[in-house]
């Protein structure tokens, strides 16, 4: 409850916003080419201090241009830039995006994953924000947004997403689809008999589909805790995905 409380007075914020800002000049401005923009964010990342970015799946860079990439990022926190990153879950089916991310993670751009959409932005400070143009992953443009009203309603956004999203170093545990079918009606408090009747399979059908989801959450059967409470907790915290 007091995370949908949240987003409707975001939702609110942002009609506010909207509402304050018809009939009067807006500092955003659409940039379309690419090569204009990457000049535009290196001039924002070298007087910030603070940068909030997200990115739906991660960079687009191989070779050489993703060691500079890497390079650059190391380079900003040792100049003492603080930087927060949400990447969406995707991203670490990428073994190379992966293993850079937990890299720059442990360097200190702490990363958080999610599994929800999101859209690629970045917010340097409380000064400018970068948002993709079209809301399609590594689209060319970006609406460059300097009007604080704005800026705030998208700070806000990114800090309700990163208190969403989970640690990149908490465990992920694949599941097959029907798993997560079953595990999400286990989460509404259904008996195996009830997501037998749910999904129109055999009550034996979804004790097999239990019992594999436990192993692969490594949840061993003990007289002290209660494996189902334990599985639905993971899928929660979306660690069982």
């Amino acid at each position: 409850m007091e995370e949908n409380g949240s987003l409707a007075d975001l939702a609110r914020r942002l009609e506010e916003v909207v509402g304050e800002l018809r009939g009067i000049p807006v500092d955003v401005e659409r940039v379309a080419d690419n090569t204009l923009v990457h000049p535009l964010i290196l001039e924002a990342a070298g007087a910030a201090k603070e940068l909030r970015a997200m990115h739906p799946l991660g960079s687009t860079d191989r070779g050489r241009r993703e060691q500079r990439s890497r390079r650059d990022v190391l380079d900003a926190l040792r100049g003492g830039l603080s930087m927060r990153t949400i990447v969406g879950s995707a991203v670490l089916d990428d073994p190379v995006k992966a293993a850079r991310i937990r890299e720059l993670h442990a360097a200190g751009d702490l990363h958080r994953i999610i599994d929800e959409p999101i859209q690629q932005l970045l917010v340097f400070d409380r000064t400018v924000a970068f948002l993709r143009t079209t809301p399609v992953a590594h689209a060319p443009g970006a609406l460059v947004i300097r009007q604080q009203s704005v800026i705030a309603a998208l700070i806000d956004l990114f800090e309700l997403t990163w208190e969403r999203a989970r640690e990149v170093t908490a465990p992920a545990y694949r599941l097959s689809p029907r798993e997560r079918e079953v595990l999400a009606l286990i989460a509404e408090g259904r008996s195996n008999r009830a997501v037998a009747d749910a999904l129109s399979i055999t009550e034996a059908a979804v004790g097999k589909h239990v019992t594999s989801l436990f192993a692969k959450l490594e949840l061993p059967a003990t007289d002290d805790v209660n494996r189902r409470v334990l599985a639905v907790l993971a899928y929660l915290r979306g660690t069982a995905r």
